[in-house]
């Protein structure tokens, strides 16, 4: 909401297109939230199972740590597996329902405001000046209005009091006026005028710019916007226009470059007819032909390179965040059983601390990716295998030896009133 309020505020959105708006983009948060969450739940189950000494009693029964992890990672897999069906079927259409609402919301203009004294030219073809403005009874007084829906006409409407209000399909600006007069001349006719005296009327203005209208699904969609089949279908085809290329890149370097310099050099000199100079600079005016066409192919060919590449970044991203619910399962059980604690505030702050070590990696992967200077691949999925390995390390670590991790040094970063609060609830608990 902080994000899209400079877009939302004074538009007089109905409730329920703000709340689209939010289930939309919440779809792409979900993505980021679940492997996150299954680090959580797993540092907080396990934590709690160490700091009960659960895990020594079934250590000294024979159940070794590996055997303990076979559960969450059955349970990390199914998760994976739903958010992977998740990135494939819900989130392409959320995120282009996001960006047609967002496109819709932003053609929308203000809701009309008027001001004392101050001329309002909001509503096309109309000028609208107010003198008073009553904020209890939302009455207008003193108004004056300059019509200029008809070029050939000039119309000034008055009125000493008057209210306005939309109809109620938003589509018109009524204005109701009472007590006023309608004043009435033409532009190429001076001679031409008419008063109208009235007690009550009614002006209705073209209210399209004010009343949202969300569009009609369909249209161009980005490569977020996409499932994985029909990525890998534009992947296809882009790959298939840069191989073209690439074959016309190898045709047109033998043909125009090394054939026309060939032929520059077997020309024979005359001396009445062809100059060396003249040779010479035909010579240099098909090299650089030849360099045009062969700088303008290449280009192609990167400009493919670059949108595969993007397609290819969001393709792996789609298996690469699933997978994370297995790698932070690998990583939370032994971190779990070193740290001895349980607490939702000591996983969601050990979760955040790598949570971040891994949306850095993603992110930097991603932009690295998009300027073909890594590999889509590991771009991805560089954070996976880092992060894999070293639950790897950590879970052979601790099943083999009991080894505690101790945050103590932490508590020098604490004011002393905290300290003295925790060593006195300590003391209690002891």
């Amino acid at each position: 909401m902080m994000r899209f309020a400079d877009r939302l505020i004074g538009k007089g959105l109905d409730a329920w297109i703000i709340i689209k708006l939010i289930m939309f983009n919440l779809a792409w948060m979900l993505v980021l939230v679940v492997p996150m969450a299954t680090l959580v739940a797993t540092l907080m189950a396990f934590g709690n199972m160490s700091q009960n000494n659960e895990v020594t009693i079934m250590k000294s029964s024979g159940i070794s740590l590996y055997k303990m992890m076979i559960a969450p990672i059955i349970g990390g897999i199914v998760v994976g597996y739903l958010l992977l069906l998740f990135n494939n079927d819900v989130l392409p259409d959320a995120n282009h329902q996001a960006k047609v609402l967002m496109q819709d919301i932003s053609r929308q203009k203000p809701t009309l405001s008027l001001e004392p004294g101050v001329f309002s030219q909001e509503v096309s073809n109309y000028a609208i000046l107010v003198r008073g403005i009553d904020k209890k009874t939302n009455e207008l007084s003193n108004i004056t209005i300059y019509d200029y829906t008809n070029p050939n006409k000039i119309n000034v409407v008055t009125a000493l009091k008057g209210r306005i209000f939309f109809s109620k399909d938003q589509t018109k600006l009524v204005m109701d006026l009472h007590n006023g007069e309608i004043h009435e001349s033409g532009v190429g006719q001076t001679n031409l005028y008419r008063k109208l005296v009235f007690e009550r009327h009614k002006i209705a203005m073209d209210a399209d710019q004010f009343s949202f209208q969300q569009s009609a699904p369909g249209g161009q969609r980005g490569d977020r916007e996409l499932s994985t089949h029909d990525m890998q279908i534009i992947v296809d085809s882009l790959t298939k226009d840069r191989s073209v290329y690439d074959k016309l890149l190898i045709s047109e370097t033998n043909n125009r470059f090394f054939k026309n310099a060939a032929y520059s050099r077997s020309i024979p000199v005359v001396a009445n007819i062809y100059s060396k100079d003249l040779v010479l600079l035909r010579a240099i005016e098909n090299v650089q032909r030849a360099k045009g066409a062969i700088v303008a192919n290449y280009n192609r060919i990167e400009g493919f390179q670059k949108q595969i590449d993007r397609y290819r970044v969001e393709i792996n991203k789609k298996y690469a965040l699933p997978a994370a619910c297995v790698i932070f399962i690998l990583l939370g059980a032994p971190l779990g059983v070193m740290v001895r604690k349980g607490g939702f505030g000591m996983a969601a702050s050990i979760s955040l601390f790598f949570f971040v070590i891994y949306w850095a990696f993603l992110i930097g992967g991603e932009k690295l990716a998009d300027r073909d200077m890594l590999s889509p691949f590991w771009g991805m999925w560089s954070a996976n295998v880092l992060l894999g390995a070293a639950g790897l390390i950590l879970m052979i670590r601790a099943a083999r030896e009991a080894v505690i991790i101790k945050f103590d040094f932490l508590k020098i970063f604490l004011p002393k009133q905290w300290r003295e609060i925790q060593q006195t609830i300590e003391e209690e608990t002891k």
